[in-house]
């Protein structure tokens, strides 16, 4: 058994699993849109989009999409368990722009360096690392 996450998003996906490319945490590897090769389009404006697709990198694996119906991302987090405490900064610091910081890095009681933002495409990360 695996658990993964799953992100919905309503028109964004691509520049979404764009972003976090760009920010290091890895790659698109499967990606279907609507009406490309037979799949269905339910809504016009939703041809072209992302059906369905899969992000994977070092740790990291995650599946999105478009849906026009998509509620809102809220009561849940991916959380990056991290080793190295430069790189912890630096990936906090690529997901935080154009985001909002909920709980800016720092040490925190647990005594884990540890950070909470919200990105830009309105996805909660959380990143902790041991000191």
């Amino acid at each position: 058994m695996l658990l993964s996450n799953y992100l919905f998003f309503t028109t964004a996906c691509e520049q979404a699993l764009d972003f976090y490319s760009q920010c290091g945490l890895g790659k698109t590897v499967e990606a279907m849109r609507y009406g490309a090769n037979g799949a269905p389009v339910k809504n016009e404006a939703m041809r072209g989009k992302i059906m369905h697709a899969k992000f994977e990198g070092p740790g990291v694996l995650f599946y999105a999409s478009d849906n026009d119906d998509a509620e809102p991302m809220r009561g849940s987090a991916h959380i990056l368990m991290m080793d190295d405490r430069d790189q912890t900064r630096q990936f906090f610091d690529r997901l935080a722009q154009g985001g909002k910081i909920t709980t800016p890095l720092g040490i925190q009681p647990w005594g884990a360096y540890y950070g909470k933002l919200t990105d830009k495409f309105g996805v909660q990360w959380m990143l902790n690392c041991p000191v």
